[in-house]
């Protein structure tokens, strides 16, 4: 109550009419508390914001980090970020697949693997290997779909950057396609320091940190402008193209093409190291023809384009980056959007019922924010259902079911419906004039 009472004399300063602003506190207080972010300095596009004292750090480690910092290091640590990369010798248990029933067609062994790579929607197997003098890992050709229960073929070099590659998934190092993201030091170093997505990765190397941390400062997503606090989870949520390409060819690429931003460390400008995939308003095998992600990982690509992310909103206010606790299969639901979202509101919803805006019961599936407004649309391959959520925010109507094939909420959850029923719903409730 003490804290609401603060915060109410702030808004009432900074407005300048005591009565009014206490009202509009009042009512609409739950914003409050974001207002020192949202109204940031945002700084320009390409200003480097990493510490002074990172720019000759090295990576350390997490165990370094652990000491100081052990209320985050402990959650991090039985998040997925920590389980990305696994070393079966250290923990035999992180291999999920059924090795079994391996296709006779299957170029490993399970005793060949040295690291899983996943887990939770899909797993792929790394195998130690020389590629061109160099020690490096290249990932089986086949891999275990957790969610269908089956193995299925995959060639390491089948993506974006298949002209950048021999045709042979044998000869693709994880140096040029996965390191960069799944080992901590990798992207900026080349060096695989820890096989995990770990504090370094998004607070940048700690070395000169742990030596003196009162007067070496390390990167905190938290300390900077919105837009560049939200770069610190781009590096790897968003599909992206080589930055090369953008003064170079694939042809002169050939062989060492990177599906990550090689230089990166976080606090710089990303965009300096980062070609975000391209969308040309045309379908592809990453975008529907709206844009909206046909896959996992395209978070950023959408987020990008919200009205959330253009108001200052980030991936911090609402996923806890060292637990995780805000995911598909850990979801915290409609709390976390109504931190800041109030009935009748500036930032509505603007009914005054949740049945006035939705126009289903309360307690219903189709009262549900992010059913509604983050609906499932992606898949992580493309045999399995859908499990990525939407991250464009805005309601995805049936007539772009109809115009581009992407699923919206409504047929999501009446699958015994067509998308006519869904367009006839909407118009029936004076929500579809402009959308056709």
């Amino acid at each position: 109550m003490r804290k609401k009472i603060i915060w109410g004399a702030i808004i009432c300063s900074m407005i300048g009419l005591t009565a009014f602003g206490y009202k509009m506190y009042q009512e609409h207080g739950k914003i409050i508390p974001f207002i020192e972010q949202l109204s940031k300095n945002q700084v320009p596009e390409n200003a480097d914001m990493q510490p002074l004292s990172q720019k000759t750090a090295s990576y350390v480690g997490s165990d370094k980090c652990k000491k100081c910092h052990e209320d985050e290091f402990n959650p991090w640590k039985e998040s997925y970020h920590s389980k990305m990369i696994q070393d079966i010798k250290k923990d035999p248990e992180a291999i999920v697949a059924n090795f079994s029933s391996l296709p006779a067609e299957a170029d490993f062994k399970k005793e060949d693997i040295v690291y899983t790579i996943g887990g939770k929607f899909k797993q792929r197997y790394m195998m130690k290997k020389e590629i061109n003098g160099s020690m490096d890992y290249v990932i089986g050709n086949f891999q275990w779909n957790t969610e269908t229960k089956q193995w299925l073929p995959y060639k390491s070099y089948k993506d974006w950057y298949e002209a950048g590659f021999e045709q042979n998934s044998s000869k693709v190092g994880t140096s040029k396609t996965c390191d960069g993201c799944h080992f901590t030091g990798y992207m900026s170093k080349e060096k695989r320091v820890e096989p995990a997505i770990s504090c370094e990765s998004c607070h940048g190397p700690g070395s000169n940190h742990v030596q003196d941390p009162e007067n070496n400062q390390i990167y905190k997503a938290s300390n900077v402008d919105p837009k560049r606090s939200t770069e610190t989870c781009l590096q790897c949520h968003m599909r992206n193209r080589d930055k090369r390409l953008e003064h170079t060819s694939m042809a002169a690429l050939f062989g060492d093409v990177r599906d990550y931003p090689k230089g990166y460390e976080p606090g710089k400008p990303l965009g300096e190291y980062k070609t975000k995939a391209p969308f040309d308003h045309k379908e592809t095998d990453e975008f529907y023809g709206n844009g909206v992600g046909k896959k996992n990982r395209t978070q950023g690509n959408e987020f990008v384009k919200s009205m959330m992310y253009k108001h200052g909103i980030t991936c911090i206010n609402c996923h806890d980056p060292h637990a995780l606790s805000n995911t598909t299969t850990k979801p915290a639901g409609d709390a976390s959007c109504m931190k800041c979202h109030t009935l009748g509101s500036p930032i509505g919803p603007h009914q005054n019922t949740i049945e006035e805006h939705t126009h289903h019961k309360a307690d219903s599936k189709g009262s549900s924010c992010i059913e509604c407004h983050m609906p499932k649309t992606g898949r992580h391959l493309k045999e399995s259902p859908l499990t990525v959520r939407t991250h464009i925010f805005g309601f995805i109507t049936p007539q772009e079911t109809k115009k581009y094939n992407v699923p919206n909420a409504c047929n999501n959850c009446h699958k015994d419906k067509n998308v006519e029923w869904a367009d006839e719903s909407l118009t029936k409730w004076g929500m579809n004039k402009w959308a056709k």
